[in-house]
C-alpha cells in the first residue's frame, strides 16, 4: 500500500519548488482528505494513515511544508511562518483544483487547519485536530524550543533512533526500538556524506524563537469556533504538554458534537496510527463522504 502514491510537485507564490503525496483513492464522488505535519515533520508522518483513508475511495494530497523532506528550503528563514504555509497550500489546492476538503492536522498543521478555517470556512467539510487547540499550553512551546533547529547527525539509523528516544521518550514511554527506528526514518534522512541528519532547514528555528513574533497566532479560537459545527475529531496525548485539560475542556464546551479521542501513554503528539484514533477518523470520513 505504502507505494501507491505518486511524486509531485507545485510552486509556492514566491516561488520554491514544493513536494508532495498524492495518493488517488479513486471515488470522484468523496472529499479530498488533506494532511498537514507538524514544525519539523513532513509527509512521511502520514505513510501508513494516507493509504488507509484512499482505500476507502478518497484522495489523499500530503504536502512537504517550504524547508522540510523534499520541498525546497526558503532564502529568507522569515517565510517560515504558519501564513506562508497556508499561502503555499492555498496555491496546492488552486493547481490540484481541489474545492472542499477535510483536513487532518497534527500540531503546525491543526493551527493551519484552524486559521484556514477562520478565513475560508466554506473550503473545510471536516478536521481532524491532533494534539493542538487554540491555546498552545507555555511549557510545550519551552519543550520544542529545547531542540528545535540544533541540527547533529548520526552515523546509523540505530545511533537516531537513540538520541529521539532521548529526547522524546517521555512522550512515548511504551515505544519499543522498532517505533524509534520507525520514527527516526520519518524524521531524517541519509545525508550525501553517508550520515543522517534531520530532515529540515535548521532555520525554521529562527522565527519561532524570535522574541518579538509569536511562536503561535494569538487568537485561535474563531478559527476553532468556525470549525464547531462540522464533523470534528479532537486529539489529545494524554501526557501532552502542548494540549492541557483545561483547554480541550474549553474545546469540547464550544464544540458539543465534536469526537474526542485521549491517547494513553503518548504525549505529543500521537501518531494517528493507534486503533482509537483510526475509529474515530474512519467515522468522520464517512460523516463526509
Amino acid at each position: 500500500m505504502e507505494s501507491d502514491y505518486s511524486e509531485r510537485s507545485w510552486q509556492s507564490p514566491d516561488g520554491l519548488e514544493l513536494y508532495f503525496r498524492d495518493y488517488p483513492g479513486g471515488d470522484s464522488g468523496k472529499t479530498t482528505v488533506v494532511c498537514l505535519h507538524g514544525l519539523t515533520r513532513n509527509s512521511r508522518d502520514f505513510e501508513s494513515l494516507a493509504p488507509h483513508i484512499a482505500a476507502k475511495g478518497h484522495r489523499v494530497i500530503v504536502p512537504d511544508m517550504r524547508g522540510r523532506g523534499q520541498s525546497a528550503y526558503a532564502e529568507d528563514s522569515a517565510t517560515y511562518a504558519v501564513t506562508n504555509y497556508i499561502s503555499d497550500v492555498t496555491a496546492l489546492l488552486a493547481q490540484e483544483e481541489v474545492g472542499k476538503f477535510i483536513s487532518i492536522g497534527t500540531s503546525m498543521g491543526g493551527i493551519m487547519t484552524m486559521l484556514m478555517a477562520q478565513f475560508a470556512p466554506e473550503k473545510i467539510a471536516g478536521a481532524v485536530l491532533n494534539d493542538i487547540g487554540p491555546v498552545v499550553d507555555a511549557q510545550g512551546i519551552e519543550g520544542i524550543r529545547t531542540y528545535l533547529g540544533k541540527g547533529g547527525s548520526f552515523p546509523t539509523w540505530m545511533h537516531a533512533a537513540r538520541c529521539l528516544e532521548e529526547v522524546h521518550g517521555g512522550s512515548h514511554p511504551s515505544f519499543d526500538t522498532n517505533d524509534w527506528l520507525g520514527m527516526a526514518k520519518r524524521t531524517m534522512t541519509l545525508c550525501n556524506n553517508g550520515r543522517i541528519a534531520f530532515d529540515y532547514d535548521m532555520k525554521i528555528a529562527d522565527p519561532f524563537n524570535d522574541a518579538d513574533q509569536n511562536a503561535v497566532p494569538p487568537d485561535l479560537w474563531p478559527g476553532f469556533e468556525a470549525l464547531a459545527d462540522k464533523p470534528l475529531v479532537l486529539v489529545r496525548g494524554a501526557l501532552s504538554t502542548l494540549l492541557s485539560t483545561d483547554t480541550l475542556s474549553e474545546m469540547q464546551r464550544r464544540a458539543p458534537d465534536a469526537d474526542t479521542v485521549i491517547v494513553p501513554d503518548a504525549g505529543h503528539a500521537p501518531t494517528l496510527d493507534e486503533p482509537e484514533v483510526r475509529s474515530a477518523i474512519d467515522a468522520l470520513l464517512a460523516s463526509v463522504g
